[in-house]
């Protein structure tokens, strides 16, 4: 059975994504949307670099066609949040990215994408699936024309994904103070979505992993976090760049690494942008967060009075969040965030320029501005360990959790919160043991005010699992 996951449907090409099954996703989307719109409608499709994603996406783009719905298909590689933004501008009922984000390259994936520009809202995601198990059942036959001529019959439509995209991005940030600011950037792009487009946005960027290559080098996976960014940190080490940059496989996620080459974690990226667009640009409104983000947020928010809502991990989250309310940020711990600025999406190479606006304004380092957070809120620290099991093993560590442990070590355990997984509060910190809805893994997320102690609570996870 396909299942749509926390961003969407993933599988290891082959074996689980194949076309045979995209067929029957696209079938299942062409459904949905005709529902939505009986007399117009239309799905916007884009893909990433990953292995065979466009002619995966080409696939989808002949079942939607073949259903009498309009596709617009880029025309190249494109981005997750070009996909998202493009499907709000076409007014189409569904946007679809051919993806796996930051999976490994033996995995690709199916997101879908909400007309209001952002991913698909879990109702919308439900409905689709109930389309899909009814297809699954039936395994209906497929007769489809070639692209050419449904290209011809004005069905698919080719559309340039990254031009309008950049020009929106330009007028949101102001790219001439940070020009003026003359920062030495480094962008790793990670053989990702991001390729070929931050110099349509600002010329003068150097660039490393910028090349198509659907097997990620020697980085594995295209995750902006510090075990995949060695490259990007030895660069800022050698001193010859004021910040260090990446974007994930779909560049829907940032990371950042600052001029000494230390890697700066998603919470505290999220708290400097947060700050700055409620204290410089003086957005009003909530602040969303997962629960797995830093409780910063929560001392931030209180201190403000600011409302904060809370929700499960997955950016799908958040985006409802932003379409139901009126937001000034929401994010997750996974390097993915969405401002009022932009779409209720996440953005990598937005996000980034929106961090180097604020270094530009503030006329501060990145380190600076890190420092600040430690000097307001006391040190925060964190880390995530990822553990490969077996459904059986992960049901095991979860039958684990339930029995909420009393004291994590020498830590006593002063609060839970079941929203997504299971979190246990300590004096000064936590530990959140959740399994992945995208890959076959077990996470342990841990903050505390110091990394040993951090290590220590994840140590301490760890064991549970073990009982």
């Amino acid at each position: 059975m396909i299942v749509f996951g926390t961003d969407g449907w993933r599988g290891i090409i082959a074996r689980d994504f194949t076309y045979d099954n995209v067929r029957l996703v696209a079938l299942a989307t062409a459904k949905y949307v005709k529902k939505q719109n009986a007399t117009n409608p239309a799905v916007v499709i884009g893909y990433d670099t990953r292995f065979m994603s466009k002619e995966f996406a080409e696939e989808a783009a002949l079942v939607l066609a073949s259903q009498d719905v309009i596709v617009h298909l880029a025309d190249d590689i494109s981005s997750t949040p070009q996909v998202s933004f493009h499907t709000k501008q076409k007014g189409a009922e569904l946007g679809v990215v051919i993806t796996a984000s930051h999976n490994p390259p033996i995995y690709n994936g199916y997101k879908l994408k909400g007309p209001f520009g952002g991913p698909a809202l879990p109702e919308q995601i439900a409905e689709v699936e109930a389309e899909l198990h009814l297809l699954e059942a039936k395994k209906p036959k497929f007769t489809l024309k070639k692209m050419d001529e449904y290209i011809a019959a004005k069905k698919i439509r080719l559309f340039n994904a990254r031009e309008s995209f950049v020009r929106n991005i330009k007028k949101k940030i102001n790219i001439d103070l940070i020009k003026e600011a003359n920062f030495k950037i480094c962008y790793d792009v990670m053989y990702g979505a991001g390729l070929n487009t931050i110099g349509m946005i600002m010329p003068g960027v150097d660039e490393i992993h910028s090349e198509h290559n659907p097997g990620f080098g020697k980085i594995g996976h295209p995750e902006p976090i510090q075990e995949c960014l060695g490259d990007l940190i030895d660069k800022m080490k050698k001193g010859d760049y004021d910040i260090g940059i990446a974007t994930d496989g779909d560049a829907d996620r940032l990371g950042a690494v600052d001029a000494e080459g230390n890697f700066v974690d998603s919470h505290k990226l999220y708290m400097i942008l947060l700050k700055y667009l409620f204290e410089k640009r003086k957005k009003k409104g909530a602040v969303a967060k997962t629960v797995s983000l830093t409780s910063m947020v929560d001392m931030y928010c209180e201190k403000n009075k600011l409302r904060i809502i809370k929700t499960p991990v997955g950016f799908k989250y958040i985006a409802k969040a932003m379409v139901e309310d009126k937001l000034i940020i929401g994010g997750e711990e996974s390097g993915g965030l969405g401002t009022c600025l932009h779409i209720p999406e996440r953005d990598g190479l937005f996000n980034a320029f929106l961090l180097l606006e604020v270094m530009a304004v503030e006329k501060k380092s990145l380190k600076e501005l890190c420092d600040e957070l430690d000097e307001e809120f006391g040190i925060h620290r964190y880390m995530r360990r990822d553990v490969k099991v077996t459904p059986v093993q992960k049901n095991a560590i979860l039958a684990a959790c339930e029995n909420i442990p009393k004291k994590l070590g020498r830590y006593e355990v002063i609060g839970s919160d079941l929203t997504d997984g299971f979190k246990f509060f300590v004096d000064n910190g936590w530990l959140l043991i959740r399994a992945s809805g995208t890959e076959p893994l077990i996470r342990f997320y841990s903050e505390a005010e110091s990394l040993g102690k951090v290590n220590e609570l994840l140590d301490e996870g760890m064991k549970l699992k073990i009982k």
